[in-house]
C-alpha cells in the first residue's frame, strides 16, 4: 500500500483582545493585495511558523513584524487542522493565541500586506472575515473554543 504523504504548513495567529462597550473587542487587519483572502479581515498578526521556530515564537515575532507590539502576553487558545477542499497537498495546522496585554500601540507595519486595522466586537465581526478565523472568533464569542478544531474536511 502506497501512502500519499503531504507537507503540513504550520501558522500562528494572534488575536489581541480588549474590553469594549459592546463586550470584548478583537483587533483585525484587512488583508491587502496578497495571494490568500485579499480584502478579507483577519487576525491582527498571523504568519507561517519558520523552520526551527515554535508556534509561540512565531506568534511573538509576527506581532512585532505586523502590528509593532512587543511583550505580548500570549495565551494558547486552540489548534486547527485545515485543508482547502480536501486537497491533500494543502494541509495546514494553525495555532491560535489571544493576548490581553502588550506594549506599544498596534499599527500597520507592512502596508503592502494590510490596508486597514480596527477593533471589532466579537459579536459583530466585519465582512468579509477569513472563514476559518471567523469560526474561531465565533466560538470565542460564545466562550466555547475546544482545544482542537478542523476546517475544510
Amino acid at each position: 500500500m502506497t501512502l500519499d504523504r503531504f507537507v503540513v504548513v504550520p501558522a500562528a495567529y494572534v488575536f489581541l483582545l480588549r474590553p469594549g462597550t459592546a463586550g470584548t473587542e478583537v483587533l483585525l487587519q484587512r488583508r491587502g493585495d496578497v495571494p490568500f483572502m485579499a480584502g478579507h479581515w483577519g487576525a491582527g498578526a498571523a504568519g507561517h511558523v519558520e523552520r526551527g521556530e515554535t508556534a509561540f515564537d512565531a506568534a511573538t515575532r509576527e506581532a512585532v513584524e505586523e502590528i509593532g507590539v512587543t511583550d505580548v502576553d500570549l495565551t494558547f487558545l486552540t489548534s486547527m487542522q485545515r485543508t482547502a477542499g480536501g486537497e491533500p497537498i494543502d494541509e495546514r495546522v494553525d495555532f491560535f493565541f489571544t493576548a490581553r496585554a502588550w506594549s506599544g500601540e498596534p499599527r500597520i507595519m507592512e502596508s503592502a500586506k494590510a490596508t486597514d486595522l480596527g477593533w471589532f466586537p466579537l459579536s459583530a465581526l466585519p465582512e468579509p472575515t477569513v472563514p476559518h478565523e471567523a469560526m474561531v472568533l465565533g466560538l470565542l464569542a460564545r466562550d466555547a473554543v475546544p482545544p482542537y478544531l478542523t476546517f475544510g474536511f
